[in-house]
């Protein structure tokens, strides 16, 4: 199906480059892909519809498969019900291990088309968007009968409308998961009132309501649905799996070993040597018994992660840094800190640059990307979480916190307006509007490290007595039922 996608692809491109080149108006050089697309669409409405469709599921994100976690734990929970999944997207990041060893669910990449390089910016955006039309299309009428078409949104442009078409024609039930809105993310770098990003919001709103099923991530989404867009939604909360948990001790210190041998803000002190031991800035492990045990005087574990987005900004954690390196010059209780930013994205290396302009003497910093195993592990071995996300809609909440708070680890976030669905100030951390807000924070919380008789361990106490409710029994509520009411 891959060579399938590329040879699609292939073609499409050069029927519209030499109907361009030949001087025909763009629709006219378009022609002989829709002749192609009639062909096609007439020649799969032959086909007779298999019995068991109802029992395959295709889930859909026109993104990386690997950076996408919900929508690979919407496709685990349906193997574990017994569905068979087809899993579409991006093969760019490492999907996780669950996902790769399950028989149930087959990954089928698409290519992340570029579109045209030559001409105007918008005639070049709208050749891909039409590249990645055609591709999806046929994408999604190549493969077996489906019962059911999950598909999240944002990115939904063109992947709605196409999702939508794909299957009327299938006949299966069309369900999109909204995750945020797609033009309020466009907003950020164009603004609110440019061109394509009022077309993007119409397109948005126009064809999301022609779903069959629609969930969303928080009560403030569904509300904004149902009052501006007549969707009517189901709330879905982000819920950490049960891979987000405490990291036991000897773990921890596994992953700080393998981690110092590529980042030198985990390696020990250079004036610290100890015989038959194993050492790194966090943990010594005895080489003669096994026993692990917390260095003493080490720093603290401060983590964010991030997709290096217009939605997160950096420099209120750098500043709010500088702010907590002053103190600890002028109080010696303060503990030293590591800290740790995780993430792929656009405004990474701009960060980094910045980063090293910085010249800190008891802060590092450093910008690992993690595996989908290794993150988990990492959350639950820190000491403090920090999220700048700052949703586009305000009507999203991070799954980096749902994700910390699955490992009791209490967090700093960022002020918006739905936040308070997920981050109870004072109870299961901080909520701050600037980096001055968040220094006074971080001075406050780590006042009484590493002991658990402050803030920080109040906080973590919470977490762990919460009964926080986990994925698995959150999905089985809320989509298992509107799954099987259609199968029945």
């Amino acid at each position: 199906m891959a060579d399938a996608n590329a040879a699609v692809a292939v073609v499409t491109v050069s029927l519209v480059v030499l109907g361009l080149l030949s001087g025909l108006s763009l629709s006219w050089a378009l022609l002989p892909v829709a002749v192609v697309v009639l062909i096609f669409v007439l020649a799969s409405g032959l086909r007779g519809r298999d019995e068991l469709a109802h029992l395959n599921v295709c889930v859909l994100v026109l993104g990386d498969i690997g950076r996408s976690p919900r929508m690979q734990y919407h496709a685990l929970s349906l193997s574990r019900h017994g569905y068979s999944v087809t899993l579409i997207g991006f093969l760019g990041s490492k999907p996780h291990q669950d996902i790769l060893e399950d028989d149930r669910i087959d990954i089928l990449p698409i290519s992340e088309l570029m579109g045209l390089r030559v001409g105007p910016k918008i005639f070049r955006y709208v050749s891909k968007v039409i590249l990645q039309s055609f591709q999806l299309f046929y994408v999604l009428m190549k493969i077996e009968d489906q019962g059911y078409l999950l598909m999240q949104n944002p990115p939904g442009l063109p992947a709605i409308a196409v999702a939508w078409v794909a299957s009327r024609l299938r006949g299966n039930q069309f369900i999109i998961d909204w995750h945020n809105y797609g033009y309020s993310i466009m907003a950020l770098t164009h603004g609110e009132n440019h061109l394509i990003v009022k077309v993007a919001k119409w397109y948005e709103k126009l064809f999301g309501c022609f779903s069959d099923h629609n969930l969303c991530v928080t009560n403030a989404m569904r509300e904004d649905l149902r009052k501006n867009w007549n969707i009517e939604a189901t709330t879905l909360y982000d819920k950490p799996p049960s891979i987000f948990r405490e990291t036991p001790l000897k773990l921890q210190h596994e992953l700080f070993v393998r981690m110092s041998s590529v980042y030198s803000p985990f390696r020990p002190s250079s004036d610290v040597t100890k015989e038959h031991m194993e050492l790194t800035a966090f943990t010594e492990r005895n080489t003669h018994t096994g026993a692990v045990t917390r260095s003493s005087g080490r720093p603290a574990l401060l983590i964010s992660s991030t997709s290096w987005t217009e939605d997160e900004d950096f420099s209120i954690l750098l500043q709010a840094l500088q702010e907590y390196e002053k103190f600890v010059e002028e109080e010696d209780k303060l503990p030293s800190l590591v800290c740790v930013i995780t993430g792929k994205g656009p405004q990474k290396e701009y960060y980094k640059k910045l980063i090293d302009t910085k010249e800190f003497q008891h802060v590092k910093i450093c910008t690992p990307w993690m595996e989908a195993e290794d993150y988990p592990v990492l959350l639950g071995s820190a000491d403090l979480g920090v999220c700048l996300h700052k949703s586009s809609s305000g009507l999203d909440l991070p799954m980096k916190v749902v994700d910390m708070f699955g490992c009791c680890l209490p967090v700093c976030a960022i002020h918006f307006k739905c936040l308070h669905e997920l981050v109870k100030h004072e109870e299961n951390g901080l909520i701050f509007k600037d980096s001055n807000e968040l220094s006074q924070q971080l001075k406050l919380l780590f006042s009484d490290f590493p002991g658990d008789q402050g803030k920080l361990g109040i906080f973590r106490k919470n977490l762990r007595e919460s009964g926080q409710q986990r994925w698995n029994e959150n999905w089985d509520h809320n989509v298992l039922p509107l799954i099987k009411e259609h199968c029945d």
